[in-house]
């Protein structure tokens, strides 16, 4: 319950502040708003087709998927805010929850960061890995009727907590990390009849981190957040949406700054796929 409380929280937030915004700051120029404001909330289901992660250089490659109890699904959501200034500019403000625990036995002995949890003990899983996003769209087709087409850049803080705790609370490995990552982000979208649209949006990079944040050391990192939409519009201020998103990336490499325990050594790839229904409710 927990989970849907804050969504529902942050929708009523964005509400509120639309609601504000658009009674205070639009304003009409020759008969066309300079700005539009949209309200964009989603929740639905979370499936893992793979995800694995590894802390220190001696340590397990653990499976979440295949011995971390990530074969079931999780529910998902998200919250956004769509601001459209003179018609081709877009800035997005994204809020993105992802939290997946679980409780497995394992088959096996983990090690995690100098830590052993033997074979036939249980474990108590914690990923949390919520993040947030800011980002700037360009239109590049602005006098179409029916296609659009619009790219830009996004701006992605995470903000990560991955635990392996023993449920008999002896044994404790935690890992957790705050830090920034750009991205490249384009969105194109169709209009199949009056009522009916098609989306694409993307978000991603594939890029050495190291050069990025100035470090010595050799990290690799990778986000990519591709979504399909197929929409309905409901009314003039509402459209409803079935949305299909692939959620991948990961980091692979060594900390500089890691106070310990373990030498600082980070793999974790991840492959998700989520399916959600939502709305988007435009301020007028």
């Amino acid at each position: 319950m927990k989970f849907y409380t804050i969504i529902v929280m942050i929708l009523f937030t964005c509400i509120g502040t639309a609601s504000y915004a658009q009674n205070s700051v639009f304003q009409i120029s020759d008969g066309k708003k300079d700005f539009e404001l949209r309200a964009v909330a989603e929740l639905g289901f979370l499936g893992v087709l793979s995800h694995k992660v590894q802390f220190g250089e001696n340590g397990t490659y653990f499976d979440y998927k295949k011995s971390g109890g990530q074969n079931v699904l999780f529910p998902v959501g998200r919250v956004s805010l769509e601001l459209d200034i003179k018609e081709r500019n877009t800035v997005i403000l994204l809020y993105q929850p992802l939290t997946i625990q679980t409780q497995a036995l394992l088959t096996e002995d983990v090690v995690v960061n100098d830590l052993t949890f033997p074979a036939n003990s249980s474990v108590d899983l914690l990923y949390n890995f919520p993040f947030y996003r800011v980002s700037y769209l360009r239109e590049l087709l602005p006098d179409q009727e029916r296609w659009g087409l619009a790219v830009g850049g996004s701006v992605q803080l995470r903000n990560a907590t991955i635990t392996f705790e023993s449920t008999d609370g002896e044994r404790f490995r935690t890992n957790q990390d705050v830090g920034v990552v750009p991205a490249l982000k384009v969105r194109s979208r169709y209009d199949l009849s009056k009522l009916l649209y098609l989306e694409l949006e993307a978000d991603g990079i594939y890029a050495p981190i190291s050069y990025l944040n100035g470090s010595d050391n050799e990290v690799k990192g990778a986000i990519l957040d591709a979504s399909i939409r197929s929409g309905l519009k409901v009314t003039q201020d509402v459209n409803a949406f079935l949305n299909l998103r692939y959620l991948g990336g990961g980091a692979e490499g060594a900390s500089d700054d890691e106070p310990g325990p373990g030498d600082g050594y980070v793999k974790n790839w991840l492959n998700f796929i989520t399916v959600s229904t939502g709305f988007v409710y435009k301020f007028n």
